[in-house]
């Protein structure tokens, strides 16, 4: 006690509730400005995606206040009651709890949170809700498998498949999703809509495609679904009614479901009728139709390629001839090269590629490695 009372006198340095409120205000202010200010998605493409962007804001507006809040009351704190020197030996003051504070601080944060969930379920149960009665809704059902999407479509009575995905601006569509092997995840950012793709299930969501969103849409795996999963990509066409009506006569009539919406990187010129690149291809593989790049997985060095998620290609495929190639790149779980397993590399090259690309790019492989 009287090592205690011998002790200077602790300098009282009390910050008012009002300047921890002037500070939290202000630094409340600044947040959320910044945080509606910040370009956090890509366009917002779909009536759902505006609702959902909504949503986001709103929840930017809640957060931010209690973030300061509650770095403003730690901040004041340490400030108020550190220790000073010569008070290393000094009890704290005696305090007691305050029953009234902490129903405050319970109940309060409470209803803030019921609220943002009654929100965020009206919000759900918005985008969810089917068209309106006499509104056509187009059913596309997605099957994804690894590591590739295709899309079954009826239209006029006929029903039929594709390997890219084309939808018309401004009109309703929902997806039924499938997979064939692992779970994956169907997402297309610009409509800011997403679903799990679950084998033996069938999962759903419905989008509206704005009537300004004809352009190119990436289609993104958002499931980690084995070795290709970084490659599961490909392009959403949203497109006129009336170029829709003609992809779906030429595609449900035999046409070619990957020739895309015009000439990707090694396709064929639409004028002209180009040879297809086959350097380009086996770099950049085909956008439009979701091709992927087999340079992405293999190594060539012709191409200047050093990937290993599949085996090297100056290696294996030196001494084979140009059939058993293009067996490999339609057919490629039929023979598996020693060390790498089957499941890997996509399935659907047969449907992404036209055969003149595909013939090009065994053209361009035997040139490349059989030295």
């Amino acid at each position: 006690m009287r090592e205690q009372e011998s002790m200077p006198p602790r300098r009282e340095r009390r910050r008012t509730v009002g300047q921890m409120v002037a500070v939290g205000v202000i630094a409340s202010i600044l947040g959320i400005v910044l945080g509606l200010s910040i370009h956090w998605f890509p366009p917002a493409d779909s009536i759902q995606a505006d609702k959902i962007d909504t949503l986001w804001d709103v929840l930017v507006i809640a957060s931010v206040p209690v973030f300061v809040l509650v770095t403003v009351v730690v901040l004041f704190a340490c400030l108020e009651f550190r220790m000073r020197a010569g008070e290393e030996n000094l009890d704290g003051p005696p305090i007691h709890g305050s029953t009234r504070l902490e129903v405050i601080w319970t109940a309060v944060p409470a209803i803030v949170i019921l609220g943002l969930v009654a929100y965020a379920g009206i919000t759900l149960n918005d985008i969810e809700k089917a068209p309106a009665s006499g509104t056509p809704e187009r059913v596309v059902t997605v099957t994804g498998q690894q590591f590739a999407w295709t899309f079954q479509y009826t239209e006029g009575g006929k029903t039929f498949s594709a390997a890219t995905l084309y939808l018309p601006a401004g009109q309703p569509v929902k997806f039924n999703v499938r997979s064939k092997d692992v779970i994956h995840d169907f997402w297309i950012p610009d409509f800011r809509m997403k679903i799990d793709a679950v084998p033996g299930i069938t999962t759903s969501y419905r989008v509206t495609p704005k009537s300004s969103a004809v352009g190119d849409h990436e289609i993104v795996c958002a499931e980690l679904c084995g070795l290709g999963h970084a490659f599961m990509r490909q392009t959403a066409h949203i497109v006129s009614s009336d170029a829709f009506a003609k992809w779906t006569q030429k595609v449900s009539a035999g046409g070619a479901a990957a020739a895309g919406g015009g000439a990707a990187a090694g396709g064929a010129a639409a004028a002209g009728g180009a040879k297809p690149d086959g350097k380009a291809l086996f770099a950049s593989g085909n956008a439009d139709t979701g091709a992927t790049a087999c340079g992405s997985c293999h190594t060539l060095a012709a191409a200047g390629t050093t990937g290993t998620t599949g085996p090297n290609l100056d290696k294996v495929i030196a001494k084979d001839p140009a059939a058993a190639i293009k067996e490999m790149i339609v057919n490629p779980d039929k023979e598996v090269a020693a060390g790498f397993q089957k499941g890997i590399m996509p399935p659907n090259y047969g449907d992404t590629l036209s055969g003149a690309q595909v013939d090009a790019l065994v053209q361009y492989l035997v040139k490349s490695t059989h030295k």
